[in-house]
């Protein structure tokens, strides 16, 4: 192929310009950033031009992604982006489209500019989360997007609500089943890890019929690693502390979090009922975590969609989970449950000068302790159906292929409603009029 044909086809292409967590780190955001936009670049038709931010970077060279080449170019910065910045990448690069993910309080800068972006290029926003009672604070952010696709059920009804004039749709993260699936029983990568697992800390606590509850989250206040590590122990007490352990994959020091293990010390813990898993590891070594583990806990007080959890269900291992966010759309279909969903005991109240305030659920500790002695007791017939239940849950409601069709048939019908320099369509600048 010449270079001139070469070109054509490059200018051919629609290109997207991304503003989200860095597409090869192993967040959430990341995750489904990367799972988007390997989507529409099946279809030939786009091509990518990434700023991978929140994650600390060695270096700032620019990356191409293979086998993609230019149709996937990642420019590592520091936070999210800058006035000046944007500017630039409009000027040279003429984006189509600007798409981006997470909290919009961390683009409150790109609203500064929102005139200078939108008379030329559409935005649409993939919206991570939002909570009650006063999502007004976002309401300005949707109406400065041309569209909005939401990660949850709770959030796209919160949406309607607060901005019901904003064009929004519901599509919900997905999983990779070939990473995320369950193991035959002679895998020797399961069987190798739950050894090491049983063989931790004192002989008088290595028992080989001990229930494995796994946590794999954020090192984040709102995760609640502290107190789930706390409740954990009290509910050791009175059960057997050879009963079952708790394998924790995180950040143990996270600056946004909790010193996990000076808790784990502090409460005694240091025999093999705690365990922490550090290591930056593959999906398909995450994929071995759930299939070792019985069940797979989340206990955040606030979650938008937490993938966790939905990684678990694909490996046939159910949750325990706050009836939270869009936990809820997970650990039940309405008629089926893949696990035990804890609902709110209390709320809270918390807030700053960019948030009002919003409620974060809390669960007792009674409840959840509630759920560990169900799961302990589960006879192996019901552990089977409710793990064979979930698989079909996450094929049925999250599966990359219904994920992949989402992103093209919605980023197809957006570039064709909303145009781009030259075609751009839909969009009114704000126009300053003197009033006597």
């Amino acid at each position: 192929m010449g270079q001139n044909t070469v070109h054509e086809e490059q200018m051919s292409k629609k290109k997207i310009l991304v503003i989200a967590d860095h597409p090869m780190s192993p967040s959430g955001v990341g995750t489904q950033t990367k799972y988007m936009i390997e989507a529409l670049l099946k279809t030939g038709r786009y091509t990518f031009l990434c700023l991978g931010g929140a994650v600390k970077h060695a270096d700032y060279t620019p990356q191409h992604v293979e086998p993609y080449g230019n149709d996937f170019r990642i420019f590592p910065i520091d936070g999210y982006g800058t006035h000046e910045l944007i500017r630039s990448i409009l000027q040279k690069e003429r984006p189509d489209a600007l798409w981006f993910m997470t909290d919009p309080r961390f683009y409150g800068w790109l609203w500064e500019i929102e005139n200078e972006v939108r008379a030329v290029c559409p935005m649409i926003y993939y919206h991570v989360w939002d909570n009650f009672p006063a999502p007004e604070f976002n309401r300005r952010f949707y109406r400065s997007t041309d569209e909005v696709v939401c990660i949850s059920k709770v959030t796209h009804e919160i949406l309607q609500e607060v901005a019901p004039n904003v064009s929004s749709h519901y599509l919900p993260h997905a999983v990779n089943t070939n990473d995320f699936k369950k193991f035959k029983v002679s895998d020797e990568r399961t069987s190798l890890l739950r050894e090491q697992i049983f063989s931790h800390g004192d002989e008088d606590l290595q028992n080989k019929n001990k229930k494995i509850f796994f946590w794999n989250n954020r090192n984040a206040r709102r995760k609640q690693p502290g107190t789930l590590i706390w409740w954990f122990k009290e509910w050791l007490d009175k059960v057997g502390h050879d009963k079952a352990c708790l394998l924790m994959h995180t950040d143990a020091e996270d600056p946004h979090g909790q010193p996990l293990p000076h808790i784990i010390e502090h409460l005694g813990l240091h025999r093999g009922q705690v365990m922490l898993s550090t290591n930056k590891v593959s999906s398909a070594e995450l994929g071995a975590f759930y299939n070792a583990a019985d069940f797979t806990i989340n206990i955040a007080d606030a979650e938008g969609f937490g993938l966790g959890t939905l990684e678990s269900l694909s490996c046939g291992t159910p949750i325990i989970v706050s009836m939270t966010g869009g936990l809820q759309e997970q650990v039940t279909n309405g008629s089926e449950w893949f696990g035990w969903g804890i609902q709110p005991d209390s709320k809270s109240v918390i807030g700053s000068l960019q948030v009002p305030y919003i409620y974060e659920d809390r669960i007792s500790q009674k409840d959840f302790e509630s759920c560990l002695t169900k799961a302990l007791k589960l006879s192996k017939t019901k552990y089977k159906s409710m793990s064979d239940a979930g698989m079909k849950h996450v094929k049925e409601n999250y599966s990359f292929e219904k994920y992949e069709k989402g992103w093209v048939g919605l980023m197809d019908g957006f570039i064709e409603k909303h145009g781009s320099w030259d075609t751009r369509k839909g969009y009114q600048r704000y126009h300053l009029v003197e009033v006597a």
